[in-house]
């Protein structure tokens, strides 16, 4: 794990976010990179230098932002990007090889039943960057129990893991696995990669109506420090992924959740 994406949003708490993953960083020996995608819809009347001078007031924000935190050594670098927020991410991954993203759920203090923010939302939805969920006030250390949840074992490529094996590996994490048998599903979806067994301590099969509805289930016994997911069109979120917002009642868990993209690049 090289390097480490922070998309830096209007929240106060962006701090938070960008500590914990200066704190991640530190400890994978990564490099972390902030930010901040604007874009600038051309009209009439509009002055020549005006794309210049949102981009280095975003600049001079992330830079305040960098301030506030322990850097712990890092060298914070800023990734300028002009453009739609996917289309930057997309660049900027091309460019440096973006391994994980790691951002709150939200990117603004809006309603307090939303889980993920529509920016945060978007992220999440429209790119295939492996991405970890912070939730606000949380602290970084190190997983000792990871919860993987799924409805499917299929998975077509190994390196999918990659982030979560990475983790597992580092932390010498006990990582159990949670295969969700819902309505309609296939002998095929009870075949489990072997990549993932490889690196679990315990598999447990249920039935329920949705994946989530099992990781509920199953969430108080198991004890999870981490929460990972797959997003994918017959996965976790199913019906979420239709949309860039999700409520809490629709989802929503207090620790951290790493979502691997399944989609094809």
């Amino acid at each position: 794990m090289k390097n480490i994406l922070v998309p830096i949003g209007t929240s106060p708490d962006a701090t938070e976010t960008l500590q914990y993953a200066v704190d991640f960083a530190t400890d994978f020996g990564a490099q972390v990179y902030v930010m901040e995608v604007f874009n600038i819809t051309s009209k009439a009347g509009t002055l020549a230098n005006v794309t210049e001078k949102v981009a280095e007031s975003g600049k001079e924000r992330l830079k305040g932002v960098i301030g506030q935190i322990d850097s712990k050594n890092i060298e914070i670098k800023i990734a300028s990007y002009k453009g739609e927020l996917v289309d930057g991410l997309k660049e900027i991954d091309k460019e440096l090889g973006i391994d994980l993203i790691i951002l709150a759920p939200r990117s603004n203090d809006i309603q307090e039943e939303v889980y993920l923010g529509y920016t945060s939302g978007k992220i999440v939805k429209q790119t295939n960057i492996p991405t970890l969920v912070v939730p606000k006030g949380t602290s970084y250390k190190p997983f000792h129990n990871i919860l993987v949840a799924f409805k499917s074992g299929i998975l077509k490529r190994k390196r999918i893991l990659n982030p979560l094996i990475t983790i597992a590996e580092k932390h010498r994490t006990e990582v159990n696995l949670l295969l969700v048998k819902t309505p309609g599903y296939s002998d095929d979806d009870l075949k489990i990669n072997t990549a993932l067994l490889d690196i679990s301590s315990q598999l447990t099969i249920t039935e329920n109506a949705t994946t989530y509805l099992g990781v509920l289930e199953h969430f108080q016994s198991k004890h999870p420090e981490l929460l990972c997911v797959f997003r994918r069109k017959r996965g976790f979120f199913k019906k979420l992924w239709e949309k860039s917002t999700i409520l809490k009642s629709e989802f929503s868990v207090p620790i951290p959740v790493l979502i691997l993209s399944t989609k094809k690049d």
